[in-house]
């Protein structure tokens, strides 16, 4: 599996979130065959570049395009909702080192400053709810719900608390919620991408459907936005009010409704 050609100048980037937006694990295959001709002739006729913005580790996002059966990699994926890679000649997932270890160093030192309180925010978290605290290598801190209602107190208790620290942030996806800097995320990754091809966030496209890409779905990062019909209520509010599009068709149906929308193309004859 390998990159294909880039555009001698790109257009726009396409964003999109993997679980739940392309990849639906019920499927077979998990992301529609149509997406990926789709794609080559945007690239071809548009001179697009596309990649994954997931909380996926990088492992796991390789494991995602083995089972989804992707023909090509992207030209760019965003890991852990923090981390930008790109792929070389020969398909192996090279870091954007300087972006990457600012990342680290900032939350690093974040977590270091905010020792504390965090500490106080596990506390209030496990006497109350029976939440599981998570903490291991590249994930320091965080916490695993028992429910969707159950993370929904857990984001309502720990706003305030959170307060303290600024720059204390988190990304939530369903049940998982992961600690770290209010300034890398995957809008704030999108944006340095656009900046690595020399483009506006008006020529992004980004499609979501869970609360960890509602940064990515803000126009200050993306100026085309959508999220397929299965994405959360909160998404799909934050959608219609910007005047995005909501897909029809779930997940890889939708993603490929919204690149229609969005990039026409001529019909073929």
């Amino acid at each position: 599996m390998k990159s294909q050609p880039a555009p001698a100048q790109a257009t726009a980037v396409l964003s999109f979130d993997f679980d739940g937006t392309l990849h639906d694990p019920a499927a077979v295959p998990p992301v529609p065959v149509a997406f990926f001709p789709l794609i080559q002739r945007l690239r071809t006729e548009q001179q697009v570049v596309w990649g994954i913005n997931t909380g996926r580790p990088m492992a796991h996002v390789v494991e995602g395009f083995i089972e989804s059966r992707f023909p090509f990699l992207p030209d760019w994926v965003v890991a852990r909702e923090s981390e930008i890679y790109f792929p070389n000649d020969f398909g192996r997932w090279i870091p954007h080192t300087a972006w990457n270890k600012r990342c680290e160093k900032e939350v690093h030192g974040l977590f270091r400053r905010t020792r504390k309180l965090l500490a106080r925010i596990r506390h209030e978290i496990e006497e109350h709810t029976g939440a599981q605290w998570m903490e291991m290598h590249g994930e320091p801190a965080g916490f695993i719900a028992r429910t969707d209602d159950e993370m929904e107190w857990i984001v309502g208790r720990i706003t305030p608390l959170a307060a303290a620290e600024p720059r204390l942030a988190w990304q939530r996806n369903s049940i998982w919620l992961r600690f770290g800097h209010r300034d890398f995320h995957k809008g704030s990754c999108l944006s340095e991408i656009a900046r690595i091809y020399q483009l506006p966030a008006a020529r992004c496209f980004a499609m979501g459907d869970g609360h960890n890409d509602l940064e990515m779905l803000d126009h200050a990062h993306a100026g085309m936005t959508a999220c397929p019909a299965n994405a959360v209520d909160v998404v799909r509010e934050k959608i219609a009010v910007t005047g995005g599009l909501i897909t029809r068709a779930p997940h890889g149906a939708g993603a490929i409704e919204a690149l229609e929308h969005y990039f026409p193309l001529a019909l073929v004859e």
